[in-house]
């Protein structure tokens, strides 16, 4: 069995549609039900069944998805293998990452590692770091990249850099006199936060739970599901927001935004490499060891 069958089988059961499956391999509508056909010959089962207009994995199929997801691992797991034998870095690496990871740290890296390493296919998708372990562990992405305080059961991880949240306004607006503000003082000035399942927002929870704080008790304007959204938005009203400082780094200087800090209290993080094995395999290793000498 070659892995494009399997590739074609995975993105059907992902999508739960043969028609969004060929938009995303770029082949046919029948040809994505040809090789779904000739893994059902194959093994006897029938792997979709159709409720109305909707389809749905059978048992079979949802035991095919878990085990076609371990053996494409171990697909590329080999491709790595034999490019190694032949003193060459090549093969294909997918990563996962968190917004914030994705939009302002990564960029650079993946252009130099490209550069470096034009044999290997890279490719990225991004989600909060909630999203990105849950993609790890269903075997969509070999390698993930997040900023959370929790750790997922059955995942390892991996120090990256630190990181540091701060506390930012507008210097037109309300608060643009203020140097600094108190924790207890947070709560009565309307924010813009994160939506659940950020890492960003896991760690502002945590620090003000410390002082006796909850974000229940905060002014929330706004949630929104992107750092370039939330400065947007803090742009253009009075509202504040606490993000990570090299989000912020073209605002500063050109000074449309200000940092505001807050007294007595630090919001530090790691961003960390996640992967699903102890010792990530030797792709991603090449990855990891790369991007920290290249930072």
């Amino acid at each position: 069995m070659d892995d494009f069958r399997l590739k074609v089988f995975i993105a059907a059961a992902r999508t739960l549609s043969f028609t969004r499956a060929a938009e995303q391999l770029y082949i046919s509508q029948p040809a994505v039900s040809k090789h779904v056909g000739e893994l059902e010959s194959r093994y006897k089962v029938q792997l979709f069944t159709r409720r109305g207009s909707h389809l749905e994995l059978t048992d079979a199929g949802r035991t095919m998805l878990e085990a076609a997801g371990r053996l494409l691992d171990d697909y590329r797991r080999l491709e790595y293998e034999m490019s190694l034998c032949a003193d060459q870095t090549g093969g294909e690496l997918r990563l996962g990452a968190s917004t914030t990871i994705a939009q302002y740290l990564l960029p650079p890296i993946l252009a130099h590692f490209t550069a470096r390493f034009p044999g290997v296919r890279v490719s990225m998708s991004s989600g909060n770091s909630a999203e990105v372990e849950q993609a790890l562990g269903e075997h969509a992405v070999d390698l993930g990249l997040v900023e959370s305080l929790s750790r997922r059961q059955g995942l390892h991880y991996t120090l990256f850099r630190p990181d540091e949240l701060v506390l930012v306004a507008r210097p037109g607006g309300k608060y643009a006199r203020r140097e600094t503000v108190t924790p207890e003082e947070l709560p009565r000035i309307p924010l813009v936060l994160r939506e659940s399942g950020s890492g960003t927002l896991e760690v502002i929870a945590a620090a003000l739970a410390a002082r006796g704080i909850r974000l229940s008790q905060f002014d929330v304007t706004m949630r929104l599901g992107s750092t370039e959204g939330i400065k947007a938005f803090v742009r253009n009203s009075d509202a504040m927001a606490i993000v990570s400082v090299i989000s912020v780094v073209d605002e500063l200087r050109s000074g449309a935004l200000r940092i505001v800090d807050i007294e007595g209290l630090t919001l530090s993080r790691d961003f960390v490499f996640v992967h699903a094995e102890a010792e990530p395999a030797r792709l991603a290793r090449r990855f990891i060891d790369f991007a920290r000498a290249d930072f």
